[in-house]
């Protein structure tokens, strides 16, 4: 039977060293919509897809792109409502550490906290999971920070990345054009172009969103007209 007997267990290891339900998450990860991240040498940029599930879907209410605090936000792949909750705690976590420390958290140790969240999900009893990846975006004194944090809790920081359906697709085209010593606009087109790859239909501000942070450490999504303007400049 292989793994499949422990598939239903979170807390048994496999006889192949494996937790079973980290991998259903990895592959709840994997189905999801694709979604980036570049860090250039002035800033960050996270972008992702936003394909909606109906035309009759409001799309000014659906947002993948949130605002942890004023100098980091974070994207999701994999499951909506997972990541909403990882939003509440990280948000809670930094409100934490300035109401003590009166300094805004470092981008380090907001991840670190997140990814201890998601760790503690993979060893309790009563509990899955989270069936989701996130990739948040941070400039504080140590310059722009991208890291990626993953359903098992483990965390890395990346120069570019992606993660969802497309992504070797996406990671092999960054790959090919990531260069360190790419500006801010050029991460922000690059970021559109790996979007591209793999994408079905015609890209356009609705079912794209793009999230930037700069030298000024404050953490702002694009509006649709700055998307638009973007669109023409690669076009």
């Amino acid at each position: 039977m292989g793994d499949s007997q422990y598939s239903f267990s979170l807390t048994t290891f496999s006889p192949s060293g494996k937790l079973v339900q980290i991998e259903h998450a990895l592959t709840a990860v994997g189905s999801g919509q694709t979604s980036l991240g570049i860090k250039a040498s002035n800033g960050v940029v996270i972008a992702t897809e936003k394909k909606l599930p109906s035309i009759l879907v409001d799309e000014a209410s659906v947002q993948k792109i949130q605002t942890l605090t004023s100098n980091i936000g974070v994207v999701y792949s994999g499951m909506g409502p997972d990541s909403r909750v990882l939003v509440r705690k990280s948000r809670k976590s930094a409100e934490q550490y300035y109401r003590l420390y009166k300094e805004p958290i470092p981008v380090t140790q907001l991840v670190r906290e997140t990814a201890a969240v998601m760790q503690e999900f993979t060893q309790s009893g009563g509990v899955r999971p989270f069936g989701v990846s996130l990739l948040v975006a941070g400039f504080d004194d140590k310059g722009p920070q991208l890291y990626q944090v993953d359903p098992s809790g483990s965390y890395f920081s990346w120069k570019a990345s992606a993660m969802g359906k497309n992504v070797s697709n996406a990671k092999t085209f960054l790959e090919k054009r990531y260069t360190e010593e790419m500006e801010l606009d050029d991460a922000v087109h690059t970021a559109i172009l790996t979007l591209k790859e793999g994408f079905e239909g015609q890209i356009s501000s609705k079912n794209i969103e793009i999230g930037i942070i700069g030298t000024d450490k404050v953490f702002r999504i694009l509006t649709p007209t700055e998307i638009d303007d973007y669109l023409q400049e690669v076009e």
